[in-house]
């Protein structure tokens, strides 16, 4: 009997030591020292989270486990959310010091206001408008105006102020590519250049794919096609937000100066502000005899010389569609 409660003792011991030295482990992967070999700087994205965050942070070796980090996090640290911005992190931080640096305590480098490739004008000016660090009215600027990029904002900065350093920006960068662009481009202007740009920029979400959409629609512009780019059905309805629904047969034949379904050439104005990369496609598009393209299931395309190669993609499009369920 005193032999089995001796065991038993010795297990239970085994036990608390064990959970000791897991709490133990588990604390100091919180307090103690971390991975980071010298001083860094991390940015945030606007929207961003701990659990959206914490694989970057593994990734640029802040912490040696984006699983570990979110779970200490949740248990150990505060419940306040991180914020946009750079970040100095200092070599040897700890997954705590992290947190709280991200969370704004302490170590804000900058402040920062992003607008994404394809972010229509109106979507610009509601995004500065909600920067509570910003003063003053912004009014919607022109659309195809703004170069999407990352923004540094001070406390105090005028949204007019802010607004002008990136229509600055959108204005160096159009001169600088239209200062090289190819000779296939069919844009005769900078200005044709960024309006066919947000059309390639709102038809593909795939970054490879860019050049080649550019190169379909100089194809159908050269030879006065309808584009049938969808995206310019929508601008007239939503100012380039978000339809939220399918398009309506009476939206696809309206007549009006954006439809590209019953207008050949361009739209008479960008659809969205439009990157870099979709400008510096369209200034040098891809070389192909492609004349359509319907999507492939992935977010990307399918690309067709001929009528009758494109029916046969659409076809397997449909087929695709019904078989998950979506038709």
């Amino acid at each position: 009997m005193k032999r089995r409660t001796g065991t038993v003792r010795l297990a239970i011991l085994g036990v608390l030591l064990l959970v000791l030295a897991w709490g133990g482990h588990f604390l100091w992967g919180w307090y103690g020292p971390g991975p980071l070999a010298k001083d860094k700087a991390f940015v945030v994205p606007a929207g961003a989270s701990i659990g959206s965050i914490a694989p970057k942070l593994e990734a640029e070796g802040v912490v040696a486990s984006a699983s570990t980090f979110r779970a200490r996090a949740r248990l150990l640290g505060s419940d306040a959310p991180i914020k946009a911005g750079e970040f100095q992190l200092p070599a040897g931080a700890s997954g705590s010091a992290v947190l709280k640096i991200l969370q704004g305590e302490e170590g804000t480098v900058r402040r920062l206001v992003t607008v994404p490739e394809g972010m229509p004008s109106i979507m610009v000016q509601e995004r500065l408008m909600a920067q509570p660090l910003l003063t003053g009215p912004v009014d919607v600027p022109e659309e195809g105006s703004v170069l999407p990029d990352t923004y540094d904002i001070q406390r105090g900065d005028t949204r007019k102020a802010v607004l002008g350093r990136m229509q600055a920006a959108m204005r160096k960068t159009l001169a600088a590519l239209w200062a090289k662009r190819g000779p296939d481009t069919v844009a005769t202007t900078p200005e044709e250049a960024v309006i066919l740009a947000s059309i390639v920029e709102k038809e593909t979400g795939k970054p490879s794919e860019r050049r080649m959409v550019a190169g379909l629609y100089s194809n159908r512009l050269r030879q006065h096609m309808l584009l049938q780019a969808d995206p310019t059905i929508i601008y007239p309805i939503t100012r380039g937000k978000p339809l939220g629904r399918r398009i309506r047969q009476s939206e696809i034949q309206a007549v009006n100066d954006y439809n590209t379904y019953t207008m050949t050439g361009l739209p008479k104005a960008p659809i969205t502000n439009p990157g870099r990369d979709s400008i510096e496609a369209v200034l040098h598009p891809a070389k192909t005899q492609a004349l359509y393209m319907v999507a492939d299931g992935t977010g990307g395309h399918v690309f067709a010389d001929t009528l009758q190669e494109h029916n046969a993609n659409v076809a397997k499009w449909f087929a695709l569609r019904r078989a998950r369920g979506d038709l």
